[in-house]
């Protein structure tokens, strides 16, 4: 164990990874959403796409815990819940196309989608129409399946929630619930598929400390009156990730 934990303190890029949990966790702890936009272009760049969802999922089951008990109260459990068996049915198909990349396509992948995210967020894209039941069954399992092979299941929910008329309260707390539960059983998954390795489970544990610190603060930081300047502050930092995490600046 001693060698192991050495091990960590010598991993390239360290203080990169520290430095941009803490904005992903900041980023979530305010949104609802992010960690993974935030955190998977600049995690690609320093080790491989299965070690970037361990140490992502094992870090991130930790982070929303102090706030979890606040979105249950402000949010809508049954919504919830039908997202996430659509998750269920997409998941592992997701992992099968991800383990079968090289890992510049990945970096590529996960980059591309949040630059785009953010791009449509912020210029107003919205679905339009009542959100139905077979919708969220639907956006779930999209979200399962682009989970799986690119590590990202917020973009399909993000998007769908912006149709809802729901208070901002509400849609925050849907949306981090449902990460939450994605990462509980994506985590379970890929123990089933013998994935799980010491080294990214123990970056992913060390990440945590900066990944809760940063979603306390961004929750501490969190007023429904503002939400213009938080969805303004999100899309910056999520761009400068997503461009930061491409492969051509290597």
């Amino acid at each position: 164990m001693p060698e192991a934990v050495s091990a960590l303190l010598d991993f390239d890029g360290l203080g990169w990874l520290i430095a941009g949990v803490f904005l992903a966790g900041f980023v979530r702890g305010f949104s609802g959403f992010g960690t993974a936009l935030v955190y998977l272009p600049i995690a690609g760049q320093f080790m491989p796409p299965v070690w970037t969802l361990i140490t992502l999922v094992v870090m991130d089951v930790f982070g929303p815990l102090p706030n979890l008990p606040r979105a249950k109260a402000d949010g809508r459990l049954a919504d919830v819940g039908r997202m996430w068996l659509g998750t269920l049915v997409a998941l592992p198909f997701g992992l099968m196309v991800l383990y079968a990349v090289r890992p510049e396509v990945f970096r590529y992948l996960v980059s591309g989608i949040a630059l785009v995210v953010p791009l449509l967020l912020a210029a107003g894209w919205r679905l339009r129409g009542q959100i139905t039941a077979l919708m969220q069954l639907g956006t779930g399992a999209l979200s399962g399946f682009l989970g799986g092979v690119a590590g990202l299941p917020g973009p399909p929910v993000i998007l769908l929630h912006m149709a809802s008329t729901e208070p901002t309260q509400v849609i925050r707390a849907n949306i981090m619930m449902y990460l939450f539960a994605f990462d509980v059983t994506l985590l379970l998954l890929l123990g089933v598929q013998g994935q799980l390795e010491q080294t990214p489970i123990l970056l992913g544990l060390m990440l945590a400390v900066p990944n809760l610190l940063g979603n306390m603060a961004g929750a501490a930081a969190f007023r429904p009156d503002r939400q213009r300047l938080y969805r303004a502050v999100g899309y910056g930092i999520t761009f400068v990730a997503a461009l930061s995490g491409l492969p051509l600046w290597d």
